[in-house]
């Protein structure tokens, strides 16, 4: 399988990176975009480093490069992850605007039908947000926000954190293993 991670700079990097590692023990091509914001908050909440990344991905790309592979319908990827998503990026993907790569690897996402999942991490919402996030699911883009459950009785802040990123894989039919289901 071959999936594109797009990291911007909401809160919740963490997300990220333990995406990253645990779809790489699953036989994942990881093709991954950061935002400039997105290298800041992973510096800052998780003090990871671009090398970092970038051992972690099959492919990290230039948010500037709007040459890239992912760039283009013609490259075959099977879904696009954004985790954390701004509400900056959710509002310029609903609105067609893709000055960046990030954003128009989630419009080739959209324009070809494939799986655009989204993890906003904003709290609280206004109209706005809500708005454009109903005009991305509407379109069907799975919405998934970093707002984790507790019936797994997380005993730390990793397997809080692996309950949300296997809930972020199961919209796009990966199965982690990451935390226990309900029974």
């Amino acid at each position: 399988m071959r999936v594109t991670v797009g990291i911007t700079g909401a809160s919740g990097a963490v997300y990220a990176w333990r995406m990253l590692q645990l779809l790489g023990k699953h036989s994942v091509e990881i093709h991954c975009v950061v935002s400039d914001s997105g290298w800041k908050v992973l510096k800052h909440e998780c003090d990871v480093t671009v090398e970092d990344i970038r051992n972690a991905c099959h492919t990290l790309y230039d948010n500037d490069n709007l040459a890239a592979a992912i760039a283009s319908g013609s490259f075959k990827t099977d879904a696009m992850i954004i985790v954390p998503c701004t509400m900056h990026s959710i509002g310029a993907i609903a609105n067609g605007i893709s000055h960046n790569l990030l954003l128009r690897a989630a419009d080739v996402m959209l324009k070809e039908g494939r799986k655009l999942v989204i993890v906003p991490r904003e709290t609280p919402l206004n109209a706005i947000h809500l708005a454009n996030m109903l005009k991305l699911a509407q379109m069907g883009v799975k919405i998934v926000p970093a707002s984790p459950g507790f019936y797994h009785q997380p005993k730390d802040l990793e397997e809080l954190v692996d309950m949300m990123v296997g809930r972020i894989c199961d919209q796009i039919d990966i199965d982690l293993h990451a935390f226990r289901r309900w029974q």
